[in-house]
């Protein structure tokens, strides 16, 4: 008896939570369904259509290009970082890194826009200092803000992975060496597996960053790089054609299949990870 007044005291206690959610994502999301699939007072799968045709195809196609190789850069990179800050015997060393990174990993936005504008901008310090403008650098590419992306998705990766890195036993390092592995055969047979799902979390977890990055892209880009999300801000506010506010809601429709694909790939291996883990 007293099991089943917990259990219905259990279910009542999660009823703001339902509600908070039904209110934040369900209704948002009926209202973009409604719009995606509106066209002039009718239903239509026009809007959808035009969302994956012409220059919406391109910069959804971008923004999955330039999300794919922030992630595996960023993984790889942070990865070695988190080794290295692991293995460190210096502990204030791997305290200063883990705190930078947890900054790092949440600076986003215009102000890391400016900053890297001010350094490596056409008129940046670092730029007219060392003269890359004659040598054809430009920060206003697909490839520097590929640089900027990477400024905050490396450290994001650190404290992804060293978490993982932490919990892999010395006994098993021991084990494999009273056996004859080498180094390297430990990680080929041991680490590397082990850590395999955590890596390839944290790879999701860059993606998804890049993926939905805006205000950065604008600051310093604008129109110059096609991304899916500064197409669904032109289409929102009629920057280049009037009328198309249902075409940006079926681009977020696109943006949202494309993330849960993503978490479809990272929740199966964060739970493998955690079992291997404990």
């Amino acid at each position: 008896m007293r099991d089943s007044r917990t259990r219905s005291k259990s279910r009542w206690a999660a009823v703001p939570l339902l509600v908070f959610v039904v209110i934040v994502f369900g209704v948002p999301m009926l209202v973009l369904l409604g719009g995606t699939f509106t066209k002039e007072g009718t239903l239509s799968t026009a809007n959808l259509t035009e969302s994956l045709q012409g220059a919406y195809l391109t910069a959804l196609l971008g923004s999955v290009k330039i999300s794919a190789l922030v992630a595996v850069l960023g993984g790889v990179l942070g990865t070695f970082l988190a080794q290295a800050v692991v293995t460190s015997r210096f502990r204030a060393l791997r305290e200063a890194v883990l705190t930078a990174s947890g900054v790092l990993a949440n600076f986003g936005g215009v102000p890391l826009a400016f900053a890297w504008i001010a350094t490596l901008g056409n008129s940046g310090v670092v730029t007219t200092t060392l003269g890359l403008g004659q040598h054809g650098w430009s920060l206003y590419n697909f490839w520097g803000l590929t640089l900027v992306y990477l400024y905050f998705s490396i450290p994001l990766q650190v404290l992804t992975v060293v978490p993982a890195l932490d919990g892999l036993r010395p006994q098993w390092r021991e084990a494999a060496q009273n056996n004859g592995a080498s180094t390297w055969q430990f990680w080929r047979y041991v680490g590397i597996p082990v850590l395999t799902p955590a890596l390839l979390g944290g790879v999701v977890l860059l993606f998804g960053g890049a993926f939905s990055a805006y205000a950065t892209a604008q600051a310093m880009v604008g129109s110059t790089v096609p991304l899916v999300t500064l197409k669904i801000a032109d289409a929102l506010t009629g920057n280049v054609l009037i009328g198309h506010e249902n075409v940006a809601l079926a681009l977020s429709l696109d943006m949202i299949v494309v993330a849960g694909l993503v978490m479809a790939v990272y929740l199966p291996l964060q739970r493998r990870s955690a079992r291997w883990l404990r």
